[in-house]
C-alpha cells in the first residue's frame, strides 16, 4: 500500500471513530465516551483506537471539536453571506434554535450545551476547549448585535452584554424544554422570545443610518 493510500485510510478511520464518539457523547456526555465502548461498537481493537488519539482526553477533545465544527456549519455559516444587521442577527438565532431542535432527532441532545454543564467545574484541557468555544460564540453574538447597532437597526444605547446573556438564556431554556420535557412547541416559543428580546426599529424608534455591509465567512466563523 502506498504511503498516500495509507494516510487516506487512516484519516477515514479516524473520522469514523470521531463520528461514533460524537453520537455517543451526545447521548451520554463526553465522559461516557470510552475506548472500550468505541472499540466494541466499531469492531476495532482498543490499541487501534488509541493509535489515533493516544489518550481518552485527546479523544474527548477531538470529539468536542467535531461538534463545534458541525455547529458552525449548521448555524453561522448559514447566515455569513447575508448583510450585517438585525435581520442577520435574527436569522442567526433562528438557525441556532433549528440546530437545537435537530439535535434531539439526530443525536439525542446538544453536545456543546451538555459538555458545558459536564465540565464547567472541572479543570483541564477539555474545560479549556469548552470555555474557548463558548467565548467564541459569545463574541460572534456580540459582533452581530454591534453590527445591528451600527446600521441603526438597534438603539445606540443597547446593552450588548445583557442582550447576549438573554439570548443564551433563551437557547438554554429551549434546549431543556426540547430534551427534558419533549416540548414540541419549544422551538417556536424560543423564536417568539428572541423577537421580544430583539425589537424591531419601529418599536424602538431606531432608524437605519447606512446600508448594512457584508462580513466575511472567516469573521462569522471566528472562535
Amino acid at each position: 500500500m502506498s504511503p498516500r493510500r495509507s494516510a487516506i485510510d487512516a484519516q477515514a478511520t479516524r473520522s469514523k471513530i470521531i463520528e461514533a464518539a460524537v453520537a455517543m457523547a451526545s447521548k451520554e456526555g463526553l465522559e461516557g465516551v470510552t475506548i472500550g465502548r468505541l472499540a466494541l461498537e466499531l469492531k476495532m481493537s482498543k490499541a487501534g483506537i488509541l493509535g489515533h488519539f493516544g489518550t481518552k482526553e485527546s479523544l474527548q477533545l477531538a470529539t468536542f471539536d467535531a461538534a463545534v465544527e458541525s455547529m458552525r456549519h449548521q448555524v453561522p455559516d448559514k447566515v455569513g453571506a447575508l448583510p450585517a444587521g438585525r435581520d442577520r442577527l435574527l436569522r442567526l438565532c433562528d438557525a441556532w434554535i433549528s440546530y437545537l431542535e435537530a439535535q434531539q432527532a439526530a443525536a439525542g441532545g446538544c453536545l456543546l450545551i451538555a459538555a458545558a454543564a459536564e465540565f464547567e467545574g472541572r479543570p483541564g484541557a477539555v474545560r479549556t476547549a469548552v470555555l474557548s468555544a463558548s467565548n467564541g460564540w459569545h463574541a460572534l453574538l456580540t459582533g452581530e448585535i454591534q453590527a445591528a447597532i451600527e446600521t441603526g437597526e438597534l438603539p445606540a444605547d443597547t446593552d450588548v452584554t445583557q442582550l447576549v446573556f438573554e439570548l443564551n438564556g433563551v437557547a438554554l431554556s429551549a434546549n431543556q424544554a426540547i430534551q427534558l420535557h419533549r416540548d414540541r412547541a419549544a422551538g417556536e416559543r424560543a423564536r417568539r422570545a428572541v423577537h421580544k428580546i430583539i425589537p424591531d426599529s419601529e418599536e424602538t424608534g431606531a432608524r437605519p443610518t447606512r446600508t448594512p455591509t457584508r462580513r466575511s465567512r472567516a469573521q462569522v466563523r471566528g472562535r
